[in-house]
């Protein structure tokens, strides 16, 4: 008899979040597990398409503004329609109505926080109300140890109560005549270093400090590319940072890139500026196959990256330590050593294979 699993989430655009309950999923054993999907706002989201054709059922819901209590009514509904076993709420806002409405059923609940905002905050009316909601939530973990801390002091969980599962995806795979013939199609000449990252174009991920840094890096070793993968709302800001700084003829924007894998493998060194993080997926990404890193110190960024083992690892928001640690990181030698320590990192701690089974045990206590 299987055991019937849903999850409760905001939706499934393509994302962090998405992507980990898209492997749960995926790696899901089908004669254990028949696992299904709410969402609480539309639309669902490519995600939803990959998975709806696998035929893997869903829920889709349209939350109204403020508390919306028919969210609620219907969730529960749901629940009981469908017999649900376990409902894995992720992030915090499906957890309150998600819990709120299993209360009472014979559904087992556990929540996942993906991540924090930034800057952190809560309020007293949360600090209140979360001890109540999660003496009916049967599990809460977190991605990271900076995120389980976040959710003790912002949200008032005792520590007891979280398990830390670090997020976990398949390895990269790329095809390297497409990665050569991408080098040629964007005109980065052979003897240039290829820096990059991949990320939305959000205040959060600090692209125009990386910029300056990148700026600085150039005054020391001309023969270096950015490459930017994204886009968003700071589109405007980065090409006025990048024609401001003069770097213009080093600085690729590629726009946005549903499966970068490509780009990724075209990089030499992957940067993450962000002023806050959880587990950045395509820092796992790069990490599978073999880039070292420079990272801010900023959320769980530390805990994937061991600073002077897989990467470097700068403080939060400094442009000069960016500069310094990407400098550094210039070093071939360096790199090759870290490609190496990279990829046993990603093997040993965030391989999808080992989120799934420690989801998968956890479904079964």
């Amino acid at each position: 008899m299987t055991t019937k699993i849903m999850h409760i989430t905001y939706d499934m655009r393509i994302g962090g979040t998405e992507m980990v309950i898209k492997n749960l999923i995926d790696g899901a054993d089908k004669s254990q597990f028949d696992m299904s999907v709410l969402c609480i706002e539309s639309p669902l989201g490519p995600f939803a398409e990959d998975l709806i054709k696998d035929g893997i059922k869903f829920h889709e819901l349209n939350r109204q503004p403020g508390f919306d209590k028919s969210l609620i009514k219907n969730i529960r509904k749901i629940i009981k329609q469908n017999n649900i076993d376990i409902i894995h709420c992720h992030q915090y806002t499906p957890w309150v109505y998600g819990v709120i409405a299993a209360m009472f059923t014979r559904s087992k609940v556990i929540f996942t926080e993906h991540g924090r905002f930034y800057p952190d905050s809560s309020t007293w009316k949360r600090k209140l109300i979360n001890p109540v909601l999660n003496c009916f939530t049967d599990q809460v973990t977190a991605i990271s140890k900076a995120t389980k801390q976040a959710l003790v002091e912002f949200e008032n969980i005792p520590a007891k109560d979280i398990e830390v599962i670090y997020n976990g995806i398949a390895p990269l795979t790329f095809d390297a005549e497409k990665v050569e013939a991408l080098r040629k199609s964007l005109n980065i000449p052979d003897n240039h270093t290829v820096l990059g990252t991949v990320a939305r174009f959000d205040p959060i991920k600090n692209h125009t400090m990386m910029l300056k840094a990148f700026a600085k890096v150039l005054n020391q070793q001309p023969n270096c590319t950015l490459l930017i993968v994204g886009d968003g709302e700071e589109r405007a800001n980065i090409e006025n940072c990048i024609t401001e700084l003069g770097i213009k003829n080093n600085v690729i924007l590629a726009g946005y890139e549903p499966k970068p894998a490509e780009h990724i493998a075209l990089m030499d060194i992957f940067l993450l500026s962000s002023l806050s993080e959880g587990t950045s997926m395509t820092l796992l990404e790069a990490m599978s196959i073999g880039k070292p890193c420079v990272v801010t110190d900023a959320g769980g960024n530390p805990e994937v990256i061991q600073h002077q083992y897989n990467g470097l690892v700068t403080q939060n928001n400094d442009i000069n330590a960016f500069f310094n640690g990407i400098q550094r990181l210039l070093n071939k030698a360096l790199q090759e050593t870290m490609q190496e320590n990279a990829i046993e990192t990603f093997n040993n701690k965030f391989s999808a294979i080992k989120m799934i089974n420690t989801f998968h045990n956890l479904y079964k206590q």
